[in-house]
């Protein structure tokens, strides 16, 4: 009885989480109201307030399962990639495919958070260590890389990790209004140019 209560509360956290993650990115944070989460998900508001005691508390809940998401995101496409050029290109993929079938719900929700961070300082805090979980898991895929592979890094990794953060983060953001723009060549050629591998691959175009 205990884990059939227990998975209960899981699926209903789950099913909140999600509930704000499609609403917060559609509407934004002040536009949406607890009811309209609870409503979303299948839930009352009394079960939101029992998991996160409010709006605020559910926004910090998702920043910190966000962390853990973007991460698999960034990763998803390396794993059984040999060469360098496949797990430069399988961050790329990795993350503009992150959400599936609703493919620019993170990408709204990267603003919305960023937006509700730099304002609040609690928020802001999880956002500054969701950047930092995101730059040490790269820096220390690069410096793996670089010994693998047989390249230097142009600058310290941790540095080298969020430029190409940014780089990724930049592009997506061009990507979701101008897909035909941002290919996954044009991704590529831009990772080699910061990494400063020569020469570039031929151009992919998906």
């Amino acid at each position: 009885m205990g884990r059939t209560q227990e998975a209960r509360r899981a699926e209903t956290r789950r099913r909140l989480l999600d509930a704000a993650t499609d609403l917060f990115a559609r509407q934004g944070y002040h536009a949406t109201s607890v009811e309209a989460v609870a409503a979303a998900a299948d839930r009352t508001t009394g079960a939101l307030y029992n998991h996160f005691g409010g709006k605020s508390g559910l926004l910090v809940a998702l920043l910190e399962d966000w962390i853990a998401q973007t991460v698999a995101g960034l990763t998803a496409g390396l794993r059984g990639v040999p060469d360098l050029n496949g797990r430069l290109a399988g961050m790329w993929t990795g993350l503009i495919s992150h959400d599936g079938e609703s493919g620019d719900v993170w990408l709204l929700l990267e603003f919305e958070l960023w937006l509700h961070a730099v304002r609040d300082p609690e928020i802001g805090q999880i956002g500054a260590e969701r950047f930092r979980q995101m730059r040490n898991g790269l820096a220390g895929a690069l410096e793996d890389w670089a010994i693998e592979f047989g390249f230097h890094l142009p600058g310290p990794s941790d540095e080298v990790a969020s430029q190409l953060i940014a780089l990724l983060t930049g592009m997506a953001f061009q990507h979701r209004l101008d897909p035909v723009a941002i290919s996954t060549g044009a991704v590529l050629a831009g990772l080699r140019r910061l990494l400063e591998l020569t020469p570039e691959p031929a151009r992919l175009t998906t």
